[in-house]
This record gives C-alpha cells, structure tokens and sequence, in this order.
C-alpha cells in the first residue's frame, strides 16, 4: 500500500453507479410486487452492498482499511435498467471511490443471483465512478495566480557555513508543488533585528507570502517568534493550531515548538521549526488549502 501517512483526514465522499439489465418486462413487475422466489431484490442486495463496502480491503490488496462512516444505496428503474446509485462517506486520509464501486458490484452481483431464477439473460452493466469528492485537491482554489514568497532560513550555523540548509528547500519543493512562486530565498542568522528587517523589507516590496523556518524552539538563540509578533497586524490561531495537531500525531515534542502565522498588511508571515522533518511536515499540515487567505486578503488583485 501507499504511504498515506503524511496525509490528513478530511471529508471524502464518492458515489458509483452499476446497471443491471434485466430482460423482460415481467422481471421488473416481479421485483416490484416483491414475488422472487429468493426474496425481497432490493432488501438483500442492499444488505449485501453494506457488508460488501466494508469487505473491500480483504479483497483489493492495495486499499487501505477505511472507516465506513455513511452508506447510501439507491435503485432507480428505467425500462429494464434498473440504475444502482451507492455512495460512501468517511473522515479519513484516502478516498472511498473504489468502495463505492466495489458495493455497486457486490449490489448488482446480488441481484443478479437473486434475479437468474426467472430471468436468464441478465447483464450487468456501465460500473463506473460517478462523483467524488474530499482531499486536498478540492480545496486548492484554482483561479489564484502569481503568489509571491520569500523563503526566510533563521540560522547561525547555517548562516555561518557550517551547516547545509535543507528544512528551506523542502519548503521551496513544496512551495512549486502549490504553484508558488519563490521570488527570495535567503539564510539569515538568529538575530531579531535582522529577522524584522527582512520581513518589513518584503512586505514593503509586496510580497505575498514569507516563511521563516528556525529559531522556534525554546533555546535562547531561539527568537524568530519574539521578532515577528511586534509586526503582526493579526495573528491567525487556526494555522498554528494545524501545523502543531499534525506535527503531534507524529512525534510527541510538537507540542514544544513556537510557530506562529499573521498578517502584516496583506502579507501572510508564517515561522515554522528548523528541522527539516518539522519544516516539511508542517508544510503538508496546511499547504496548499492556507493559500485560501490570498482571496480573503487581495482576491482582487489574483483574479
């Protein structure tokens, strides 16, 4: 299976169809009237879609086990088609489009062995994913363009070259990744004033977007978040409450560190850890769904 790990749960929902052709009219009538000698049709076939959902992973080696959390099974009937209309929900890291088809199968395989008694030229047909939605794709706001960033690493071993930078270019990776585009990157050392002067230096120059990466730990030289909060016009809670929850379901000294976002005018300045694991995962916390605030702050001037 995948690495879903650095992934975070989110609503996800998915709704797959299948057919079942039946062929003849006295088919039909017999499923209506509730007289198949088997049963009820579409009671049984949806019991069986309810176990089949929850059977997918034991069955496809590649899909991860899923909390199935909602499950909706409608028929509707068109001539002979009688349209099978499932849909799952879940909060989790993945989606549920393969169990969505798998139970329209498992629905339209039930009623199929319930309905070849009477009928011996059923067909199963069109399995197909209609609709899905959740993840962090369906939250990337696709008419933002030209977000500027400068990429700010507060350091005095790497500013003084005895260390090589990397928690700053996996937040320029991850920066591409969103389609942002990095006009600065520069590595400064753990100095207040310096850390002021760069930020009021890009905010004057309009930059959209500044991240600093170091000097928020507890150390002494540790100063990035005392150098920023003066300049804040706004402080914004919510990011900094996502970068620590997800960086605390992976390592337990989270909670430790002091990143901070806000605004300074229209520009958003966000101070993450040093380390180039804390750097890169609290990019995937909140990247690229943060990058919303830029049709809060300037959407006009992005449109």
């Amino acid at each position: 299976m995948i690495d879903i790990t650095h992934k975070s749960s989110t609503l996800r929902t998915a709704t797959a169809q299948a057919i079942v052709k039946v062929s003849s009219q006295n088919t039909i009538e017999a499923i209506k009237n509730d007289t198949v000698p088997k049963g009820n049709v579409f009671a049984m076939s949806k019991a069986a879609g309810l176990l089949g959902v929850k059977k997918t992973p034991e069955l496809l080696p590649d899909c991860h086990p899923i909390p199935i959390e909602f499950t909706e099974i409608k028929y509707e009937i068109n001539n002979l088609d009688i349209k099978i209309l499932f849909t799952v929900k879940t909060i989790y890291k993945t989606g549920v489009e393969v169990e969505a088809m798998h139970g329209a199968s498992v629905v339209a395989l039930n009623m199929y062995d319930m309905l070849k008694p009477i009928d011996k030229k059923i067909e199963i047909l069109q399995i197909k994913l209609l609709e899905k939605k959740g993840g962090k794709s369906d939250f990337k706001d696709r008419f933002r363009s030209n977000i500027t960033a400068a990429v700010i690493v507060c350091s005095d071993t790497i500013s003084g070259g005895q260390k090589e930078d990397k928690a700053g270019k996996a937040i320029i990776k991850k920066l591409k990744e969103c389609d942002v585009s990095i006009s600065d990157y520069i590595i400064i050392p753990d100095e207040n004033k310096i850390i002021q002067e760069k930020a009021v230096q890009y905010q004057n120059q309009d930059f959209d977007l500044l991240i600093y990466t170091g000097g928020t730990g507890l150390s002494k030289r540790d100063v990035t978040p005392e150098a920023l909060l003066p300049l804040l016009d706004r402080r914004i809670p919510g990011i900094e409450e996502a970068i620590r929850t997800y960086g605390q379901d992976r390592t337990p000294y989270s909670m430790l560190s002091r990143s901070i976002a806000g605004t300074i005018g229209n520009t958003l300045v966000i101070a993450l850890p040093g380390s180039t694991k804390g750097a890169k995962e609290s990019m995937d916390a909140i990247f690229p769904a943060v990058l919303h605030v830029f049709r809060i702050l300037k959407g006009a001037r992005h449109d």
